[in-house]
């Protein structure tokens, strides 16, 4: 009684888990924005901390496969939304998602939690499930446990999800703007039911009032069922771009088409392959039920032309707050750069370059906050992308995910195939590598002020070698760390220098 006495107050208090991914990123602040009080659980709650919304939300740190933790986050928790699962990479992620669903299920009954939201995906009518893509039928069995966990559980099931940022969209936008005439594989006629990402929001906070007696799936799609190939031809129209031609090749294999969508977009083969194998069933609503309990307002759901738009506009005026690079790429290291200068984790080579910046420390770091994606690595591009397409053939993220934002960076973001593991405004920031390497490997960039004055750039590159292969792998590359990190220096000063008047003018940062 007393909580739902505070919940008619204060509103509910929701537990967000995904927080630092593409739709729970998304999440927090509608929720924030309906009245809600939130908590978000995160295995790096560092990641969220440069968020808008970080001051207003509760973070603790935890896993959803830890029953000890999952149990904390829960306490008082109203509604609990799971945003989490693989995208298919390995072997054990089948066993992964249904042991972390169990727990989830399991301590939620436990904390007396109201309701449960789950966002899964929709599937084929008709097809059994053994037939099902193994990342389709992993999501389907985590729906199902949370709607056997005696708590009140709300499963929405969506197909393609448009919205900037998203791997869906990410997919389609570039496979239509830059190949205007396209060999595709055969789902490109595949009927498929999109949804604009404004609408999967808007149905996740509403879920969150349902009546307690309501237990079950609902369908949520756009008003639009397309084949993949009008998806592209009408992506073209809404862009501006010339008609499209595309030619479909039925012996496509969703493994080469993974590959295929890799070469083409930022979305590795990893992370496409569980979307292309996704595609091979028709995916359309079979009811809208959610409509009597989630009313549509005016004007939702919003049409494919409409989401695209919608898109393209938050894409070209750099408001895109979360992208499907928000979480961890599956396989990627997590480890933190090591703080103990004597660290006893074994070697830990170094390159480390320093100059003189004729720079204001201001101007300097708006250099460095800006670094990579369009703006590049500031030295032998060849280098940087021979690199980047070495790492994609092995099935990495490469050089393609570009930026977020196009001048600012916050702690989690990607950036290339580098993610952001700290930032300090106007003095630090460190990236940590997320390409497939022999080891870990770290990039920092300093700027820094000396006894007189004078602006100073100090730049480290380190590497923590993975047994013989990885002590190999540096000392072969070692060679040209003169001209890539030597070169990358050098350059980072020039265009500070280029765009500031001289540091005496201004203020220290130390």
């Amino acid at each position: 009684m007393r909580r739902e006495q505070d919940a008619a107050r204060d509103g509910l208090r929701c537990l967000v888990t995904g927080a630092t991914g593409y739709i729970g990123g998304r999440l927090v602040p509608e929720l924030l924005e309906a009245g809600h009080r939130v908590r978000c659980l995160a295995r790096s709650p560092d990641r969220l901390r440069d968020h808008p919304w970080a001051a207003d939300a509760e973070v603790v740190r935890g896993d959803v496969t830890d029953a000890a933790s999952v149990g904390r986050a829960l306490e008082g928790v109203d509604v609990a939304y799971y945003l989490v699962h693989a995208l298919g990479t390995g072997k054990d992620f089948e066993e992964t998602d249904r042991r972390a669903a169990r727990v989830f299920a399991e301590q939620a009954r436990a904390a007396g939690v109201r309701r449960i939201v789950y966002l899964g995906g929709l599937t084929p009518a008709g097809v059994p499930e053994h037939e099902l893509s193994p990342h389709l039928r992993s999501r389907t069995e985590v729906g199902r446990i949370l709607l056997g966990s005696g708590v009140p559980t709300t499963v929405l099931r969506a197909a393609v999800i448009l919205g900037s940022g998203s791997a869906s969209f990410e997919m389609l936008r570039y496979l239509t703007e830059r190949l205007p005439v396209m060999v595709t594989p055969g789902w490109v006629h595949t009927r498929i039911q999109p949804v604009a990402v404004r609408d999967v929001l808007r149905a996740l906070v509403g879920s969150a009032g349902m009546p307690e007696d309501v237990n079950r799936t609902f369908d949520i799609g756009g008003p639009d069922v397309l084949t993949y190939r009008e998806m592209m031809v009408r992506y073209a129209a809404v862009a501006g771009l010339p008609r499209r031609i595309i030619m479909a090749v039925p012996m496509l294999t969703p493994r080469l088409s993974s590959l295929w969508v890799g070469l083409v977009t930022p979305v590795p083969s990893a992370i496409a392959r569980p979307l292309t194998e996704s595609l091979r069933h028709e995916v359309v609503c079979a009811e809208h039920d959610i409509a009597a309990l989630v009313p549509d307002p005016p004007g939702h759901p919003i049409g494919f032309d409409e989401a695209v738009r919608l898109a393209l506009r938050r894409v070209r005026d750099a408001r895109v707050t979360t992208r499907w690079s928000s979480a961890s790429v599956p396989g990627a290291p997590s480890d933190p750069l090591p703080t103990d200068p004597d660290w006893a984790g074994g070697s830990l080579y170094e390159d480390q370059r320093e100059r003189q910046v004729d720079a204001s420390p201001e101007a300097l770091w708006r250099v460095v906050e800006g670094i990579g994606g369009e703006n590049g690595w500031y030295s032998f591009p060849l280098a940087w992308a021979v690199r980047g397409w070495l790492d994609r053939m092995v099935g990495g993220v490469g050089l393609r995910r570009g930026r977020r934002d196009a001048a600012r960076l916050r702690v989690g973001d990607s950036l290339d195939f580098w993610r952001v593991e700290a930032i300090e405004p106007g003095r630090l920031l460190r990236l940590r590598a997320e390409m497939r390497l022999p080891g870990l490997a770290w990039l920092e960039m300093r700027v820094l002020t000396d006894g007189g004055g004078r602006t100073r750039y100090r730049q480290r590159a380190l590497f923590h070698p993975h047994g013989l292969l990885g002590q190999a792998y540096w000392w072969s590359v070692s060679p040209f760390h003169a001209v890539v990190f030597g070169g990358m220096a050098r350059n980072i000063a020039r265009a500070a220098a280029n765009t500031s008047a001289p540091a005496a003018d201004h203020a220290p940062v130390r």
